[in-house]
């Protein structure tokens, strides 16, 4: 690797210039292949059996909801891309300067969950296979792993973009192949699998599972990177079409996801557990272990330096005037915590599933008013210099009501019908008429779009007149 392509990320949150835009397709492909290529997947696809879902309908609600949330998920990668503006700056044209700082600091207080979610699992899976060569399973060990795993990912981190790009595309090619090696193990060996495990839910509960798991791993899932898009694809040429942009951040996106979601699903449909260190000793061992636990570390290392980088970013979009470099420190700090959260959380499953649905609940709002607003009422044209001036000077003014009342609307109508495994996540027109379905993402993006483009044609203010002129 030459020092071009590995160098320290001067950039903060300003628009990366042309003469930095030096990043490929395939290298944006490599970034969230192996942002997916992680043991949280696992328990992704494990999550429906544990739900008491069939195993082929799980893999069918992996398979089909990610071809739509994959798309939602590379559509925003072309903003970072046309216009070299992170994604929270970038929502500054729908919610106004300040306004918003509200989804800027919910990003970076998801992005400290993930790295905690994501640090679970190679503690966990470490142990595991660890424990087969006699190491013993304590709390001191488990907190050696996460004090160097997490170490890793901050440096990483530190250091920006470039390293990043570098890592993923250097430590993905051979993980992959990891990946095919365990699922020929998996797939071939007799007493895995249990092909032919089937739903003992009531034809009510069914449903309603069907359209849980959608939202939380089929659909959510791509939905649920749409607030680091952009933090990316701003680093790729202008000459790239942006259609290339799209189809190697789908594709990144998708095969991994897909891929051990579908493993994760048929090693539990015989061990009925979403534990990863289960899911691994039963049906990998001796040298093989070695090899998973490479792809483990790997896994959570590959997503959490997305998760630190944008953390940062989402941070410095608030206003707040730290540098790039203690935010991070402070990122990896918090990150620690959470993640001891989820270690001695009496069930994983449970609270992931509560975790993913909480998210998705402002997270589809949001995504539905930022697509409306640059897709429909801008054309894809956004006067990048306004989006840095102050709140008083600005073209998106200060706060656009539009975009905030579009957004508490969205979030009301998805919790409306969401059918989370708490009584606050669970809403009466899902429960009282819909037994029970999830139908929270939809609902979410739908009604935010809808009542944000509503809004606009009847906007009388100055600051909402001028905002919707500042793209043409």
């Amino acid at each position: 690797m030459t020092d071009s392509e590995l160098r320290a990320d001067l950039h903060s949150i300003e628009p990366i210039p042309d003469a930095d835009r030096d990043s490929t397709g395939p290298q944006q492909m490599w970034i969230w292949a192996g942002a997916n290529i992680a043991p949280v997947n696992w328990a992704l696809g494990a999550l429906g059996i544990i739900l008491k879902l069939g195993l082929m309908e799980t893999i069918a609600v992996i398979v089909l909801g990610n071809i739509v949330g994959c798309a939602i998920f590379a559509t925003f990668t072309v903003m970072g891309h046309k216009t070299g503006v992170n994604q929270m700056v970038l929502s500054r044209s729908a919610f106004g300067v300040r306004g918003a700082y509200l989804p800027s600091i919910l990003m970076f207080l998801m992005t400290l969950g993930w790295i905690g979610v994501n640090t679970y699992f190679p503690v966990k899976v470490s142990m595991g296979i660890l424990g087969q060569f006699g190491v013993p399973d304590t709390w001191l060990i488990e907190i050696v792993v996460i004090t160097l795993v997490m170490a890793v990912q901050v440096l990483i981190g530190i250091y920006g973009f470039y390293a990043i790009r570098t890592f993923e595309k250097y430590t993905v090619p051979p993980t992959i192949a990891i990946m095919v090696l365990m699922s020929v193990l998996a797939w071939t060996r007799p007493g895995v699998v249990n092909w032919s495990l089937t739903t003992s839910l009531p034809p009510g509960a069914h449903m309603a599972m069907l359209t849980l798991l959608m939202t939380a791993i089929g659909v959510g899932w791509g939905i649920s990177w749409v607030t680091w898009a952009s933090d990316y694809s701003r680093f790729v040429p202008r000459s790239v079409p942006s259609k290339s942009v799209f189809w190697y951040s789908y594709v990144g996106m998708f095969v991994p996801t897909v891929w051990l979601g579908i493993l994760g699903a048929t090693i539990a449909s015989t061990t009925l557990d979403t534990d990863p260190a289960k899911m691994v000793s039963a049906v990998f061992g001796g040298p093989v272990s070695i090899l998973v636990l490479l792809m483990v570390l790997h896994g959570p290392i590959a997503t959490n330096i997305l998760n630190v980088y944008s953390a940062t970013l989402a941070a410095l979009s608030a206003g707040l005037k730290f540098s790039r470099f203690w935010l991070t420190v402070i990122v990896g700090v918090a990150g620690y915590l959470v993640t001891l959260y989820f270690i001695f959380a009496p069930s994983f499953a449970k609270a992931f599933d509560n975790w993913m649905i909480g998210l998705l609940l402002w997270m589809s709002p949001w995504a539905g008013v930022v697509l409306a607003d640059y897709f429909i009422k801008r054309k894809g044209e956004i006067d990048v210099a306004e989006l840095y001036r102050s709140p008083e000077t600005s073209a998106y003014g200060d706060i656009n009501w539009a975009g905030m009342i579009a957004f508490f609307a969205g979030l009301v109508a998805g919790w409306l019908v969401e059918d989370g495994l708490v009584g606050a996540l669970q809403g009466p027109i899902s429960i009282n008429f819909l037994g029970g379905a999830d139908l929270s993402w939809l609902f979410g993006i739908g009604v935010a779009g809808l009542v944000y483009l509503g809004l606009g044609k009847f906007a009388t203010s100055p600051s909402s007149i001028v905002a919707s002129s500042a793209g043409r």
